[in-house]
């Protein structure tokens, strides 16, 4: 055979061997929801890939088959194909080495045939398959199919072993397309690093997925800042509540705030004033709306929402398990959560206030998912025990805690700063030093 024809042979052999390896990286790669829009697309050959996936073991091993093949036969036929230019070049420029000419030379030549398969049969064409898994996929799927067809003999007998190793193995035999949240969260996080998802979007993705694991009194009134009517309040007492407190509803109660009765509207309250009413407030009840949506203190807000939605009301009383009421949920308060920011627009609304590089106020009832995504903090410890930064205080402290009691963890410090009849009202969080010592985390100062 003539050293030209081999080289013709090994051209054919690296271009055989050029579409193997983009087969196998590129059908390894393509990912099943890109496929699933080019098949909305009208792809045929995209839903061709898919299904090739799912018996990824035909594929795997056709190329395998094939790539070994084509290893084999390069081998041979390239064996010694620059042995005699070698020897030629050193019998007639290094006589010296005249008598290890021949070896030299076969060593030469397997480097040069090594070094091409590597460089332009595996390298080159896997990391173009990298660049556009899918678009190389869809091109190259039916002359993979018919490939795979052929060899369908072997690719029983070496599949089916394969099978049962996996098998005594306990190993899955397909991979797993299953999309989670965390899935999810890389694309997004991918997405806002390359400019390609907007900040305010980025965070309401996340907001959307927070709903199913944050529970409803994480946002939620709480039962000290409830403002409610008696049946037995005076006019007055309505008049000033009204005045200082414009809400939309109040709960109307028989004497306290676990006897709830139902809400009345203010609209409904108002125009009596307007017009001199005066006995209109003075029984209360009488424009009681008794149908008042009342929800376990167990809910996430997902399904909080899915209540106002069968429901058709935008307000909600939370009850412990004990019936008692521990605070009042708006359907703004849920909306708020998923569209709003962590600080809001409104100074009085803030519960977490920025005083500088490294340095925050926050309200004692700040939610601790809000926490952790201002102090970029992954996880609290125990954080399913408590809900707010002040729950999150008296757990590290293991007590009620007191004006400027301190908590170090990770690399911040947690600093009560005002306390209101035992209520944790506001705490300073301060960012470490660099240079301080890591040690300190966790340490806690009681004085």
């Amino acid at each position: 055979m003539s050293v030209f024809f081999k080289i013709i042979l090994l051209v054919i052999l690296i271009l055989m061997s050029i579409f193997l390896s983009m087969s196998e990286i590129s059908l390894a790669s393509a990912r099943k929801m890109k496929l699933q829009i080019m098949i909305e697309e009208g792809d045929e050959n995209a839903e061709k890939v898919l299904k090739v996936q799912e018996t990824s073991g035909n594929f795997f091993t056709a190329i395998q088959i094939g790539i070994n093949a084509i290893a084999i036969l390069g081998g041979i036929i390239g064996d010694n194909i620059a042995g005699p230019w070698v020897t030629s070049f050193i019998g007639k420029w290094i006589p010296g080495l005249a008598d290890k000419a021949p070896a030299i030379g076969s060593v030469i030549s397997f480097l040069i045939i090594t070094g091409m398969f590597i460089e332009f049969a595996d390298l080159i064409p896997k990391r173009l398959a990298m660049v556009a898994p899918e678009t190389i996929a869809v091109h190259i799927i039916k002359p993979m199919m018919i490939l795979i067809c052929i060899l369908r003999p072997l690719i029983f007998i070496f599949n089916g072993t394969a099978t049962f190793v996996f098998k005594i193995f306990k190993v899955p035999l397909t991979r797993n397309d299953i999309i989670t949240y965390d899935d999810i969260f890389a694309v997004v996080d991918a997405g806002a690093e390359a400019g390609v998802v907007q900040r305010k979007e980025h965070h309401l993705i996340e907001n959307i997925f927070e709903l199913d694991t944050r529970w409803v009194s994480s946002i939620m009134t709480t039962r000290d800042e409830i403002v409610y009517l008696t049946l037995e309040e005076g006019e007055e007492s309505i008049k000033e509540k009204i005045a200082n407190y414009p809400h939309s509803k109040f709960l109307v109660c028989q004497n306290e705030i676990d006897t709830v009765l139902g809400y009345v509207d203010s609209k409904d309250i108002l125009p009596r004033i307007l017009k001199g009413e005066m006995s209109g407030l003075h029984d209360i009840q009488e424009i009681c709306n008794p149908s008042l949506l009342i929800i376990p203190n167990t809910l996430t807000l997902s399904e909080a929402l899915d209540r106002f939605n069968e429901a058709r009301d935008d307000f909600a009383i939370i009850l412990n398990e004990y019936g008692h009421v521990v605070g009042l949920v708006t359907l703004n308060d849920v909306v708020n959560t998923l569209m709003g920011d962590i600080v809001y627009q409104d100074q009085d609304e803030q519960q977490i206030i920025s005083r500088g590089e490294g340095s925050w106020l926050m309200d004692g009832v700040t939610p601790i998912e809000d926490v952790k995504k201002v102090l970029d903090i992954e996880k609290f410890p125990e954080e399913d025990t408590y809900e707010t930064i002040a729950g999150f205080m008296m757990y590290m402290l293991k007590s009620i805690p007191k004006k400027a009691a301190m908590v170090d963890f990770e690399n911040y410090t947690f600093e009560v700063v005002d306390v209101d009849n035992f209520k944790v009202d506001q705490l300073l969080v301060t960012k470490k030093e660099e240079n301080e010592e890591a040690e300190d985390i966790g340490n806690i100062n009681l004085e």
